[in-house]
């Protein structure tokens, strides 16, 4: 913790040191990497939201921007977890980043309001499109964070506060300072996911996330072959103990009670409808 700023105590030389500490063991191209990660994956919301105005005219509410930017990415993050980690980490950062691309180039090129031929549905199409390709990537790099550590999570949440500020400055910098268009301003908008790309790729070290990864493998292939036993007559046992602890029922029960005993392989789809069911109990008690 810093030193409180004033106190008899407090040098530039202790808070050198206490930043040292704190930072201590902090990979740069880790925190860079995700650094960029919470940016871009959320510039683009506030970019949009900047827009609205642009976008829409003013006979359509702006508030109906803010709903087709919002919506899809919570109903994204409310389901996607239960099958998103079917598709490896490469694959989903190419695949967001090409469908955040797509949705700001459907929003750039389509006519605007203002012509006659203008079509505001085909803008909250890729409004649409990019809300998706937000909500799925946060998921997605949340759940990396698991492989890098405290300082990826920093890094993220301060790239995610940074996008509120880059995205609305640039906005207002390239529509007024330097006299782009809403058009050109879009357009090049839509070149910003790409640097997800580069940065999972090119800055992110991903030796941490492969070798925890053989780790995993190897430790469930342990548990098929070897400890199927011990572990089935584990869980009989634990089965056997009773809880009297209220915490224990409710959502957080069922899920330890319809739990699958170790080596036994569950089809994706049944786990799919178990987790919808246990989800359910969020919003009706």
């Amino acid at each position: 913790m810093l030193p409180l700023p004033g106190a008899p105590s407090t040098s530039w030389a202790m808070y050198r040191a206490r930043l040292r500490a704190a930072f201590a063991g902090a990979d740069p191209r880790v925190c860079l990497a995700f650094w960029l990660f919470g940016l871009i994956n959320n510039v683009l919301y506030v970019i949009i939201l900047s827009a609205a105005l642009d976008l829409v005219g003013p006979s359509v509410p702006k508030s109906a921007v803010l709903l087709f930017d919002v919506v899809p990415s919570f109903l994204t993050k409310l389901l996607a977890p239960y099958a998103i980690h079917l598709l490896p980490y490469p694959t989903r950062v190419v695949l967001f980043a090409a469908v955040s691309t797509a949705g700001m180039l459907l929003i750039a090129l389509s006519p605007a309001y203002t012509d006659g031929n203008g079509s505001v549905a085909v803008k909250m199409v890729g409004v649409m499109l990019a809300s998706l390709s937000s909500g799925g990537g946060e998921l997605s790099f949340l759940g990396l964070t698991h492989y890098y550590g405290e300082f990826s999570l920093a890094a993220w949440g301060s790239g995610t506060g940074a996008a509120g500020l880059v995205g609305a400055g640039a906005y207002a910098l390239a529509t007024t300072v330097l006299g782009l268009g809403v058009r050109a301003t879009l357009s090049a908008s839509a070149v910003l996911p790409l640097g997800m790309v580069l940065a999972f790729f090119a800055v992110l070290p991903r030796g941490a996330m492969r070798e925890r990864g053989r780790l995993g493998k190897t430790g469930s292939e342990a548990v098929q072959t070897g400890g199927r036993g011990e572990e089935n007559e584990r869980a009989r046992d634990e089965d056997d103990v009773p809880t009297g602890d209220a915490e224990d029922e409710g959502l957080l029960g069922a899920g330890k009670r319809s739990a699958p005993a170790a080596g036994v392989h569950t089809p994706w789809v049944q786990t799919f409808r178990t987790n919808i069911r246990r989800a359910r109990g969020l919003f009706f008690p």
